[in-house]
């Protein structure tokens, strides 16, 4: 017998959810700098603080960081989309932001809509093989 302790297998991730928390992760970091921008450009009302950019740039980042861990569900597919909303909205503060938001928006509805497609072709044929007998 062996002492060694036994690994759990990974769970196996689709290319929908691998693609959407790919997308996710390296938009947060844009959003983050985003933050920066809207305080550095003062771009909020003079009654909101600049600061206040900062703090909606983080914690959106981080919404996006932890949507990409949930994104195996519908429901996080759908989350993601609410932020992708949200960074287009942000062009009313600042006018890049909406092109920031329309190719993430762009490249988020590609790794949903294709990882879809290519999972289900996946299941496919993996259903034939195993009725098959290969």
């Amino acid at each position: 017998m062996s002492d060694a302790p036994v690994r759990r297998q990974r769970r196996a991730r689709g290319a929908q959810e691998s693609l959407a928390s790919i997308v996710l992760g390296f938009e947060s970091i844009i959003v983050f700098l985003g933050g920066l921008v809207v305080y550095g450009l003062k771009a909020l009302p003079a009654s909101i603080a600049p600061w206040w950019g900062i703090v909606a740039g983080t914690v959106l980042a981080v919404l996006m960081i932890a949507t990409s861990g949930l994104v195996r569900h519908r429901w996080g597919i759908a989350l993601g989309w609410l932020w992708q909303l949200v960074v287009v909205l942000g062009g009313f503060l600042v006018p890049a932001l909406a092109l920031v938001g329309l190719i993430f928006g762009a490249m988020y509805a590609y790794a949903t809509i294709k990882g879809g497609s290519l999972d289900r072709r996946n299941a496919r044929l993996a259903a034939e093989t195993a009725t098959n007998g290969d």
